[in-house]
């Protein structure tokens, strides 16, 4: 495969807070699932995640930050929910202007690395 073939490298910006406080790709993707689909479990279920992984990080996502970023109400079937904040949308919309910034920042950088990779059988 030569390195014109290849897939583009791309970046996965991970915004650390402190040692337990974090904002990543994982995360930004179960809050936008969480906003599509108005349910955290949902949300989990959609990334091949549990329910009470899910459950936990949006706890530490909406302990992280001085106003919660996902609202939710529990019940059963058809009967809980959840919904992102305006606090939720801004941080979300945030964490991803960064991410577009550094891809487009580091954009000849990543295409130089790229021509660099060596050729491996298979592509893996």
């Amino acid at each position: 495969m030569s390195p014109s073939d290849r897939p583009a490298p791309r970046l996965r910006i991970r915004i650390v807070f402190a040692e337990d406080a974090m904002i990543g790709p994982g995360k930004a993707e179960l809050l936008e699932r969480i906003d599509r689909t108005g349910s955290i479990a949902a949300a989990g279920r959609e990334m091949g995640m549990s329910y009470k992984r899910a459950w936990m990080l949006v706890g530490t996502l909406n302990a992280m930050f001085a106003d919660a970023l996902v609202d939710s109400t529990r019940g059963g079937p058809g009967v809980g929910g959840a919904v992102l904040t305006e606090n939720g949308r801004r941080v979300l919309t945030l964490y991803r202007a960064v991410d577009a910034a550094a891809a487009e920042a580091g954009a000849d950088q990543l295409a130089q690395l790229r021509a660099l990779l060596r050729d491996i059988p298979g592509g893996k």
